[in-house]
């Protein structure tokens, strides 16, 4: 897939995403084709957008073309976990030193190709542009369609270097990338009228692995998983589902919308975060593929799961009613992760609305209330103030974040895709409770809070100075 000026703003005007939508005139389209500012902190560039996608599909290489420090700098940021191959936690890089540079690194490329296909025999291999490769003009195309050719294995270029936009628009390159070069390559064994398509949805954390269960319940089969735990197989023929599942929709939300044209799958999103929200996806999924009988096992599934729920909440949520709670992460968990709070009987004073659409923005009005706060500014320095006017007992956010929360002297919960525990589904509301639970109220945090020994005794000392000269004060006065 070559990368032209008319696919960049084909994707950053995509029709299905909820950014366009109530806009008219020069408004439309403008949040998405604004560029970012050199220098400015974006959050993550293209290219890293399309490893985050792409990476979690666990029996294929992934194979960065440019200098070690692409490579490194991005890899295992996110925790994608695998129920089966480990050879997408192994990074491949091509290392261009500055005579490849000079002299091109095609060739250099071409063999690195072989020789991961020699060593390891992976399902496919997926080939990462980069700004260097990118500026030097390398043909990464035509390397790995001749290389495909000699390897008889299925080798994918994924033209999304740095600098030509943000993280979001090098998830849609991913997903373009998929669209163009595997989904349709293959056909499954058997379908059946209850296969679907889980896409965005990245197996952070083993999340997901507290769904699934739940689908199976239900007859449900996950046909393809787009990317999370997922097969390269199976996404070559993820085109034979009766339904895609949208979980974090704005990511892959072009897959959606093309594959609905293409292939006549219909598309919905969802979020796994909250019981309110994860009983509504299960109701929508039953809905949409139209089965009465269905619809009537996932009415009984839902009060099963919500009861058992229930009992497992009640001792959390006697101690967790009422604290206060700032927010601060982005896209669809600025508002998800509010439902699920509030499941708890926390109250969310204040979120963010970065990467957040309008649509996102219009839920986290509702959640929030009158009174709530939508934060616009990205700076420790307006989290501080909020959290301090608001009196918030807890900041939730992500990792980098974790030092504002130590500055504020409160608790803290990362809930971005660095994170070790899963907050979906029902399991995973429970393991959120047990989490904050145990951040609040742990032991440490009245002792931070206590002036240090050196302050206290500096306090005391002072004190002392002040009684012992009052008397000769008072005695200079008269």
């Amino acid at each position: 897939m070559k990368i032209t000026q008319g696919k960049i703003n084909e994707l950053l005007t995509e029709p299905g995403c909820e950014h366009n939508k109530d806009k008219h005139g020069d408004k439309k389209n403008k949040s998405c084709t604004q560029l970012p500012k050199p220098g400015a902190a974006q959050g993550g560039c293209a290219f890293d957008g399309a490893m985050i996608s792409l990476v979690p599909i666990t029996d294929a290489a992934h194979l960065v073309h440019g200098p070690i420090a692409c490579s490194g700098n991005s890899w295992g940021s996110r925790g994608s976990l695998s129920s089966g191959p480990m050879l997408y936690k192994t990074g491949f890089t091509t290392d261009l030193s500055e005579n490849d540079v000079i002299f091109g690194g095609e060739k250099k490329l071409y063999k690195a190709i072989q020789d991961i296909h020699k060593r390891y025999q992976p399902a496919a291999i997926f080939v990462y542009s980069t700004c260097v490769t990118a500026l030097i003009g390398e043909d990464i195309d035509a390397v790995c369609e001749a290389a495909a050719k000699k390897l008889g294995t299925p080798v994918i270029p994924v033209n999304a270097p740095g600098f030509i936009g943000s993280k979001n628009l090098g998830n849609r390159l991913a997903g373009e990338a998929l669209l163009e070069h595997v989904v349709g390559t293959a056909e499954p064994e058997f379908t059946t009228p209850y296969d679907i398509n889980l896409i965005g949805e990245y197996n952070i954390a083993g999340e997901m692995w507290g769904v699934l269960p739940l689908l199976e319940k239900l007859g449900i089969r996950v046909l393809a998983k787009i990317t999370g735990d997922a097969r390269y197989e199976e996404i070559c023929y993820a085109h034979r589902a009766k339904l895609n599942v949208m979980i974090c929709s704005k990511a892959l939300v072009n897959m959606g919308r093309k594959m609905e044209e293409r292939y006549g799958i219909p598309y919905i999103e969802e979020s796994f975060y909250g019981i309110e929200d994860m009983n509504r996806c299960l109701r929508n999924i039953a809905a949409k593929l139209g089965d009465p009988d269905l619809q009537e096992r996932t009415e009984k599934l839902i009060a099963e799961e919500t009861a058992a729920l229930d009992l497992g909440l009640a001792p959390y949520r006697d101690r967790l009613k009422g604290k206060r709670v700032v927010l601060y992460t982005g896209g669809v968990k600025s508002w998800s992760i509010i439902s699920a709070a509030r499941d708890l009987g926390m109250e969310v004073v204040a979120t963010s609305a970065r990467k957040s659409t309008e649509e996102d923005k219009a839920r986290i009005k509702r959640l929030l209330g009158k009174d709530g706060v939508i934060l616009e500014q990205e700076s420790p320095k307006e989290i501080l103030r909020i959290i301090d006017e608001s009196k918030a007992d807890m900041l939730i956010a992500g990792g980098r974040n974790q030092y504002t929360a130590l500055k504020a002297r409160i608790p803290f919960l990362d809930i971005n895709q660095e994170r070790h525990h899963p907050y979906a589904g029902y399991v995973g509301m429970l393991e959120m409770a047990r989490e904050v639970y145990e951040a609040l109220y742990s032991p440490v945090w009245n002792q931070v809070r206590k002036p240090a020994p050196w302050e206290a005794a500096g306090d005391k000392a002072d004190e002392v100075a002040i009684s012992s000269s009052s008397p000769s004060l008072l005695q200079e006065v008269r």
